[in-house]
């Protein structure tokens, strides 16, 4: 993990240092506007932090970056100046042209085992627009999170976020304080 340190695009599984490459504009457009919607619900809610990449997550077996994560306050212990220790709330990965079998595999298999209670994927591929949300069941499985019968989704572990999946096929992607404005408007 010593050549760790020059790159942020790495991560530590079984024993193995694993190397990404960069992602591209359209996977860094999506990545700031859910960063912009998920922080500021969860600042104007006080739910916790909202992190990006590149912040290691320590799981049992695996040192892992998601692309975003949740912590809720009540878990704000797990948190150390450099990594989180034990799973995120809620674990968000973007999915690239290099990342999808990772992604859809090997991260949804340790996020699982891990506990993390929620996991959502978002497709950054050019002409794609998918959202999956996963949840654990009560076995400790993952199981998709139906969207409501509008199409939207809405979340249990940020109350108060939701989110129309068809935005993200937009390019540009919507003005996030006009989404924001129908999400979270401010108080008073």
């Amino acid at each position: 993990m010593a050549i760790e340190d020059e790159s942020p695009f790495s991560e530590w599984v079984d024993g193995e240092a694993f190397f990404s490459l960069s992602n591209s504009d359209r996977h860094q457009a999506l990545l700031g506007f859910l960063f912009i919607l998920l922080s500021t619900v969860v600042a104007r809610r006080k739910l916790g932090v909202v992190r990006l990449s590149p912040l290691e997550i320590k799981l049992e077996r695996a040192a892992r970056q998601p692309d975003i994560l949740f912590l809720a306050t009540e878990h704000l212990a797990r948190l150390t100046p450099m990594r989180l220790l034990g799973p995120a709330d809620v674990a968000v990965e973007l999915i690239s042209e290099e990342s999808d079998r990772r992604d859809l595999g090997n991260k949804r298999r340790e996020y699982e085992a891990a506990s993390v209670p929620k996991y959502w994927l978002f497709d950054a591929r050019p002409r794609q627009a998918e959202a999956i949300f996963l949840r654990l069941d009560a076995e400790g499985h993952y199981q998709p999170v139906p969207l409501d019968t509008d199409g939207w989704f809405r979340s249990q572990a940020l109350p108060g976020f939701s989110l129309d999946p068809a935005w993200l096929g937009l390019d540009p992607l919507p003005d996030p304080d006009l989404i924001l404005d129908q999400i979270a408007p401010r108080a008073g």
